[in-house]
């Protein structure tokens, strides 16, 4: 009897001990980013007393910590400490923090002051309005997302998304083509599959979440460091591998395909590597999906190599690629296919990557010289066949439209940062770009036939390989003047070899906390961003010559105002208020009296090539109010309701004011989720999650059907641009989850069903010219659609 007594204590104690997990990561200096050596890391509301202290590279390791939704605080002697309510512990993955403290405004040796909610707040120090920070659990955990960091902004205060076939993000108005990616401290292009020159969005991710660290979404009046965008930043990093152990993870999905993940340490400096693979589900099984019945074929590869410290300093090399291509066959098509049409075949190929070398050296005990060299590309392959006399003896197909599309860039960035003291940092940098553009589009649309072969000629558009480099200096600093009053300012300069043109922008932002719990923010920033290159770069006929009559055209000029209040409004919920005001000028258009602006591009997965011969003499603006509530997680779940009122005008050459394609009007989100502790011990998971989206419908264009009917190819009504809107857009997604973790090994596994549009409510996607029947056709978004996953981690 003694011995099953000690037999079962001893099983006890092993599935209880098999049932925990590791918090690890690095605690920083925020100002100068050097390691906090002995900081304290303790677990919160856990029966046993469990704490570590970090070591000589601010690294710790806290280990038997039960799994499920944990609270740590760190804190440091004169340092401001930080409580982190909501770290996941799985028993099949380490949990990886990293967080950055702030000395005390007056170097207290023994008061410090708590923040608990430390993901309320930027990222960049040097952020003071409209930034939020984010992390890979919110983009993996909320409803209707498709594990997308695109999808994810979609649901923060300001952004606008009303379409389910593309990512685009639509910040305060402005086109999407006025949003910066970065990653890893340099631009990059559209990191989307089938994305097209001179575009950010696209119809699926190459973006892995799974290696993604917590990032900054900023949508107006961002700091000095940003440039060349109007519109707004992703600003996002790759985090490291394991430095402890090997770790593997196996994933598949509807919309993320299939894929392995591995990590681990490497070398014996610390170093790690991370390395993910991925490849379409749908593209293996030949369906299709997103709104057509085309199978894509989409794969992508991302990885972070961190080689550890040295004397030298500490060196990583990080990439993305990924290849992407479709076919939309017009025998196979539905007549309400989102993509393509039933008289044409059209070939699409895509490839995006981005590979870079980061370069990290202190310099003293509080300033560091961050350099990264990189290079990244971009292209597009479009063709399209068309089917004349479709469907009778004289049928024929005819090559109606190409593109081959490349943008190559070379980057150098280099950063100095300084903390000069408690109440002062500066930070001054550089960022070189070289571009190398090759772009033919070719094109039958609105052609006369001048060979009298029967068909309108197949006219060049764009066909050149051109050269140019953006030079972009900065310097900026953050003054600390009271212990709660803090002022960020700096300048951000631009310089443009293709047009030598240099600007000047100054940045300014101020924070006052009024007591424990509010906040007050002000902003202001002066932008500008070149008009994209599928204009710059347009043909026109000039005395029988081709000539790009665009390469003059001046930066576009945007002026930010922004004002915004912080709440605290009880342990675990916050709210914020930001009023803002963006003036916009030098916008194309052109030099005639037209409707006609640069501010309009980007509503659709192209340019218009036909505008040529364009003037910086447009004008614009975007207003509106923003409100976001939210509860961070805890208790067992989250809520988030963002809203957002505002307009967005342009003008062009004929001084009408207009409504933008991207003025909806208003944008309300909410979303909620609750998990259950189910299984023996209540150490597995069930979640339930749910979204709802309401916003204002998209302006558009009238068809002019009797003009259409006569040209064979859709006329708009230009001079009612964007005069009709679309109906309100609304859509319901739920998502039910269930996490299971190992109760005898290093593993877990994790399952969801992702209803998506669970109303199957008929959102608009376009109204356009059917040239086969002659008519106007109203063409809806995806229905309902159910997405699933399952990830196994060990």
């Amino acid at each position: 009897m003694k011995k099953i007594v000690f037999i079962t204590f001893i099983l006890i104690g092993y599935m209880v001990n098999a049932q925990t997990g590791m918090i690890k990561g690095t605690i920083v200096d925020k100002q100068s980013e050097t390691p906090l050596v002995g900081a304290t890391i303790e677990l919160l509301n856990s029966e046993v007393t469990n704490g570590v202290v970090t070591d000589i590279d601010g690294y710790f390791i806290l280990e038997n910590v039960p799994v499920g939704r944990q609270a740590i605080r760190v804190s440091y002697i004169g340092f401001e400490s930080i409580t982190l309510p909501n770290v996941v512990v799985t028993s099949g993955k380490d949990a990886v923090i990293n967080l950055s403290l702030i000395e005390a405004f007056d170097q207290l040796d023994e008061v410090i002051i708590t923040n608990d909610n430390a993901k309320a707040k930027a990222i960049n120090k040097l952020a003071t309005v409209s930034a939020r920070q984010f992390g890979v659990e919110e983009v993996t955990r909320f409803s209707g997302g498709r594990s997308d960091v695109g999808r994810l902004a979609a649901n923060f205060a300001g952004v606008s998304a009303p379409d389910d076939s593309r990512n685009d993000i639509v910040v305060r108005g402005n086109s999407p083509v006025g949003l910066l990616w970065r990653l890893e401290g340099v631009p990059i292009p559209s990191p989307n599959h089938y994305s097209t020159l001179g575009t950010t969005g696209g119809p699926v991710s190459a973006l892995n979440p799974n290696l993604l660290k917590n990032s900054d979404f900023i949508t107006s009046a961002f700091p000095s460091e940003y440039g060349n965008a109007i519109g707004g930043v992703f600003d996002l990093g790759f985090r490291k591998g394991n430095l402890d152990d090997n770790e593997f993870t196996g994933q598949v999905g509807i919309f993320t395909g299939v894929e392995a993940m591995a990590e681990g340490p490497l070398g014996n400096n610390k170093g790690s590597f991370l390395i993910a693979g991925r490849y379409s589900l749908v593209g293996i099984l030949g369906v299709g999906a997103g709104g057509t019945s085309a199978a894509p074929n989409y794969s992508d590869i991302s990885f972070n190599v961190d080689f550890g410290k040295s004397k030298l300093g500490n060196f990583s090399l990080f990439g993305i690629i990924g290849f992407s291509d479709i076919e939309f066959l017009g025998d196979d098509i539905d007549e309400d296919d989102l993509f393509a049409a039933e008289d044409e075949n059209t070939f699409v190929d895509s490839g995006f990557g981005v590979v870079g070398l980061k370069h990290q050296i202190n310099i003293g005990k509080n300033s560091f010289l961050r350099t990264i060299a990189a290079g990244s590309y971009s292209l597009n392959e479009f063709i399209a066949d068309r089917f004349i006399d479709k469907d009778t003896p004289e049928e024929r197909i005819i090559r109606y439209t190409e593109a081959d599309n490349t943008e190559s860039r070379l980057t150098f960035s280099t950063l100095f940062n300084s903390k000069l003291s408690n109440k002062a940092t500066i930070r001054t940098g550089v960022l070189i770009e070289n571009f190398q553009v090759e772009s033919l589009e070719r094109d039958r649309l609105e052609q006369p036939d001048n060979d009298g072969d029967g068909d309108p000629d197949l006219f060049t558009f764009t066909d050149i390989d051109e050269n140019l480099s953006i030079i972009q200096p900065y310097a900026q600093g953050q003054l600390r003047l009271t212990g709660r009053l803090t002022l960020n300012a700096g300048v951000h300069g631009q310089y443009s070899t293709l047009n030598e043109q240099f600007v000047l922008e100054p940045r300014a932002g101020l924070s006052y906390k009024a007591g424990q719990n509010h906040r007050f923010n002000l902003g202001y920033g002066l932008h500008h961003q070149p008009v994209s290159l599928p204009l710059l770069f347009l043909n026109e006929e000039v005395n029988g010559e081709l000539e790009q009559t665009n390469l003059g055209l001046d930066f576009v000029r945007s002026s930010h105002y922004v004002l915004g209040y912080d709440v605290r409004i009880s342990k675990g919920w916050r709210g914020k208020l930001e009023v803002y005001y963006q003036d916009i000028d030098n916008a194309a258009v052109e030099s005639f009296p037209s409707s006609y602006s640069s501010l309009t591009e980007g509503a659709d997965f192209g340019f218009q090539n036909d505008r040529v011969s364009l003037v910086n003499e447009g004008t614009g603006f975007n207003q509106g109010v923003e409100l976001t509530l939210e509860k961070f997680f805890s208790d067992g779940y989250y809520g988030l309701l963002t809203t957002s009122v505002f307009e967005s005008k342009y003008e062009g050459s004929d001084g009408i004011e207009r409504n933008t394609p991207f003025n909806n009007g208003y944008v309300v989100n909410l979303l909620a989720g609750k998990e259950f502790k189910i299984g023996r011990g209540g150490k597995d998971v069930l979640s339930l999650d749910t979204r709802v989206t309401l916003s204002g419908g998209r302006y558009f264009t009238p068809v002019n059907l009797e003009a259409s009917q006569q040209a064979g190819f859709e006329v708009l009504r230009e001079d009612l641009a964007f005069s009709d809107q679309t109906d309100d857009y609304f859509r319901w997604d739920v998502k039910l989850g269930y996490k299971i973790n190992s109760r005898s090994k290093k593993r877990s596994h994790q399952f969801y069903v992702d209803l998506q549009n669970v109303t199957n409510n008929g959102n608009i996607f376009v109204r356009r010219y059917n040239r086969l029947t002659n008519q106007v056709d109203e063409v809806d978004q995806i229905g309902f659609f159910p997405d699933f996953g399952y990830k196994f981690q060990f």
